[in-house]
């Protein structure tokens, strides 16, 4: 017989800037074997620098630190800390006050990692005893000092669709363009928290999915800053490997005695993060050339591994009985195109689901 479906809330600290920790292992340390009945899991990460890799490719890394690593460090390379990022020239970020940006942390390349390797903030594992699910961090440290992360997980059993129904979101005519989702007036919040009433849905998640008829965009869960998504995110969908390209230039002192095969003195950080994900993965050397020209000859909508469809939980826990779609305070459902819509406008498709 099926239990009421039951949410933990965790602190985490990580111990580096990237750090994956067993969030299962945090569970039951935490809170023993109270979620140890139910047949599924929901994880859920309230950051926009912090989530978790989807079942399937997990499963495919086999969720070894050392694996995850080497897939986590080629965006690392193409994304580096400290290149010239608007998101991190703080002087321009008006939103920020004198005092936040004495603290506020550079790290666009963390955001931009984020996403580009297809992390989640939502995903649901079956439980298996002894599995392990990495909660996977970009940006755990900042000015030496450990960021204190927060961290959802609902034990259930089984999930069944109560609502579904159609966002229509207008777009601009520029093909390069994203959309915060969450701005109040597309209603998504107040549409959600308005089927979950209807359903009774106190547990549960909501499914955003762009219709099947959309065609060079995605969508993704990050900040919506207006730095970061319309002039670092358009820059890399223009050309993708910009900033590692110009980290190379300036941390190269002779670029002329990397050898022309490598595809340029740009490619030197890839080409090391891709010698990593070999090693990790127990690759043969000979497939590494051929990894490395597949990944330089990928366009923007092939480098980043953003899905059609993301997850959001949907809890009473602030507000028990009333439960409405969890977002942390800087997260968004965001809908990146790269491509002009038709109409100027996307079709999202929203379903609604109760976990008993």
């Amino acid at each position: 017989m099926s239990r009421t479906p039951h949410e933990l809330r965790l602190e985490i600290e990580p111990r580096s800037r990237f750090d994956a920790i067993d969030i299962g292992a945090r569970v039951s340390a935490l809170h023993g074997d109270v979620l140890d009945g139910f047949r599924r899991r929901l994880y859920y990460s309230f950051h926009t620098t912090a989530g978790y890799l989807g079942p399937g490719l997990a499963g495919r890394l086999a969720v070894k630190r050392q694996a995850v690593a080497g897939y986590l460090g080629m965006f690392r390379a193409v994304f580096p800390e400290g290149a010239s990022y608007r998101h991190d020239a703080l002087e321009l970020r008006s939103e920020l006050s004198d005092a936040q940006r004495l603290v506020e942390p550079k790290n666009a390349d963390s955001h931009l990692a984020y996403m580009a390797a297809g992390l989640r903030s939502c995903v649901r594992y079956p439980h298996v005893a002894g599995a392990s699910v990495p909660f996977i961090d970009l940006d755990g440290v900042v000015n030496g000092r450990p960021r204190t992360r927060q961290a959802s997980v609902v034990g259930y059993d089984h999930e069944i669709e109560v609502a579904r129904t159609q966002l229509t979101v207008p777009v601009s005519g520029h093909p390069i363009d994203s959309i915060n989702l969450r701005a109040p007036e597309l209603g998504l919040a107040s549409r959600v928290a308005q089927l979950a009433h209807q359903h009774g849905v106190t547990k549960g998640c909501v499914r955003l999915e762009l219709a099947s008829s959309e065609r060079q965009a995605a969508l993704t869960v990050n900040e919506y800053e207006t730095l970061l998504m319309q002039h670092d995110l358009r820059d890399v969908l223009r050309d993708p490997l910009r900033f590692l390209a110009e980290k190379g230039r300036h941390a190269l002192e002779d670029p002329r005695a990397i050898p022309t095969k490598t595809m340029g003195y740009a490619t030197y950080d890839l080409v090391q993060a891709l010698n990593q994900l070999v090693d990790a993965l127990n690759l043969e050397e000979s497939l590494l050339a051929r990894l490395l020209g597949r990944i330089m000859a990928l366009p923007a909508e092939r480098l980043f591994r953003m899905k059609r469809s993301v997850h959001l939980l949907v809890s009473d826990h602030e507000t028990p009985g009333d439960a409405a779609m969890v977002q942390g305070h800087y997260q968004s459902p965001i809908l990146i195109q790269w491509g002009r819509a038709p109409g100027r406008a996307r079709r999202i498709e929203l379903t609604l689901s109760r976990f008993v």
